[in-house]
């Protein structure tokens, strides 16, 4: 199903495309948990990194490490088992799982480390970018989990949706898999099939969605105007922060001012993040200079701040949309417009990545991606985990939450079950009233049945089966995308001009 575009971490391409090694990284890495991205075709490092390590600091590290009396245990750890367990051992496994197992002991789904033949398949991945599924994937609790599809790419149109566990992958259970295994699983050539059994919060089955890979869009920034009370507003939807949105958005705001705007909304919901220059870029285009951007700090509390050199901010009003799947640089936006310029965020509570990743290359072809810092807001927050709240709060209407109904078997009067409710949630949300909501088919949800079957020219049974919950999905996708349901795009219009 494809309810909206909106709907939404190893910075990788899961066959998507990802943002390029250099790029997202810089190495920094802004998109949530560990990202798998398909929305940055750059390749360049940027010049603003927080935190890479000079070759004097790299070699203090090992300097470090060296002296340590527990790196002799590892080392008398190594040589027993290499000397005298009761077969022979490949000793690169032992080095790479002492790895991993430090990596493991951080319990910290940000910060991973990437063999040579992991990094291999990562630099080829780039190379042959813009080509996948286009969805941002999370580690979440050791579950691989859909953190958002993006704008226009298959994974959209197959109807992945913010929070889709991925238990396997062309049937192949997920467990035990790292992020970036089954990355490698899920990506592929254009034209080529991927099917995802998925476990959807809410859903009372596994959902089986097969989706055909494709290039993935690379424009990052989308226009348009709409009307309020007589004024010009001009929107802007953001759907990543790659290489070039901060130029697309220049180009786009400037489009807009010329055509005579009264008010900008920012749309970032289902925005899972990225590069943090082009975020930073973009908000220098709008707030003043009198806090600061972004506050990164490191371990030690030391803190860099990052401003704007405007010493005003913009003449017209604007309002930022924010939902469960805006994440990381579209959180630093959301709370810098909110703390910096007093803008209102309209929406719901944002994902709450506050943490930054160094990529450290290990010298032999593997890197290590280390959490290193914290970014805090103008205000010196920390959102990490607990996500922007909006300060004006909106959930779309219910019937966008549904999702497609599971039908093992027809089922009608006196069944009962979540998979009933959510065909009811549907049935409401596109004008089919009944007394029961519940979960249980009644009489009422019968007749609602009959109704819509009949006016979708289906045979008429009052009993739901494959074909009617097809067609139930379909109208459903339809309604999403009316800008008339769109409860927080309508606030956020409507916010603009009631102080």
């Amino acid at each position: 199903m494809n309810w909206k575009g909106r709907h939404i971490i190893v910075l990788v391409v899961v066959a998507l495309l990802v943002g390029a090694a250099g790029s997202y990284a810089g190495m920094q890495w802004f998109a949530p948990q560990q990202t798998a991205t398909s929305t940055n075709n750059s390749s360049s490092t940027s010049e603003e990194s927080f935190g890479d390590l000079s070759e004097e600091e790299q070699k203090s590290f090992i300097e470090d490490m060296q002296g340590s009396s527990n790196l002799q245990k590892v080392e008398k750890a190594y040589s027993i088992i290499n000397e005298r367990y009761v077969q022979d051992v490949d000793k690169n496994k032992l080095v790479e799982g002492a790895i991993e197992g430090m990596i493991e002991k951080l319990d910290d789904p940000y910060s991973t480390y990437m063999d040579q033949e992991t990094m291999k398949q990562f630099d080829q991945s780039i190379e042959s970018s813009f080509q996948g599924i286009g969805a941002e994937v999370s580690m979440v609790e050791d579950t691989v989990t859909i953190v958002a599809p993006i704008k226009g790419a298959p994974a959209e149109e197959a109807g992945l949706k913010p929070n889709d566990q991925v238990m396997k992958i062309d049937g192949e259970s997920t467990e035990g898999l790292d992020l970036q295994e089954a990355v490698n699983k899920i990506r592929g050539e254009k034209g080529t099939d991927v099917t995802l059994t998925v476990e959807r919060p809410g859903a009372p089955d596994l959902i089986y969605i097969t989706i055909t890979r494709d290039e993935i869009p690379k424009q990052s920034v989308y226009k348009d105007t709409k009307q309020v009370d007589g004024k010009k507003v001009g929107v802007l939807e953001i759907s990543s922060f790659s290489e070039e949105t901060s130029k697309e958005f220049k180009t786009a705001l400037t489009e807009l001012e010329e055509a005579g705007i009264k008010g900008l909304v920012i749309d970032v919901r289902g925005n899972p993040g990225g590069l943090f220059t082009d975020v930073q870029d973009i908000l220098k285009q709008l707030v003043p200079n009198d806090k600061p951007i972004v506050q990164i700090e490191s371990r030690n509390g030391e803190n860099s701040k990052y401003f704007s050199e405007r010493e005003s901010g913009k003449e017209y009003p604007i309002s930022v949309l924010i939902d469960e799947g805006s994440a990381s640089a579209s959180e630093i936006l959301a709370v810098a417009m909110k703390e910096i310029g007093d803008h209102p965020v309209v929406g719901t509570t944002s994902f709450g990545k506050g943490t930054v990743q160094q990529a450290v290359p290990m010298g032999d072809g593997s890197t290590l991606k280390l959490t290193m810092f914290k970014w805090l807001s103008p205000d010196g927050n920390w959102i990490h985990e607990e996500g922007v709240a909006p300060t004006v709060e909106v959930r779309q209407p219910e019937f966008f939450y549904t999702h497609p109904v599971s039908v093992e078997e027809t089922f009608g009067v006196a069944s009962s079950g979540d998979h009933v409710k959510n065909a009811q949630q549907m049935l409401t949300g596109l004008g089919y009233e009944q007394a029961e909501t519940d979960g249980s088919f009644g009489e009422g949800t019968q007749a609602a049945v009959e109704a819509f079957q009949s006016e979708n020219g289906l045979e008429v049974t009052g009993k739901i089966n494959e074909e009617t919950a097809g067609e139930l999905e379909k109208k459903v996708v339809e309604e999403v995308q009316k800008e008339e349901n769109d409860k927080q795009m309508q606030k956020a219009l409507e916010v603009l001009f009631s102080s």
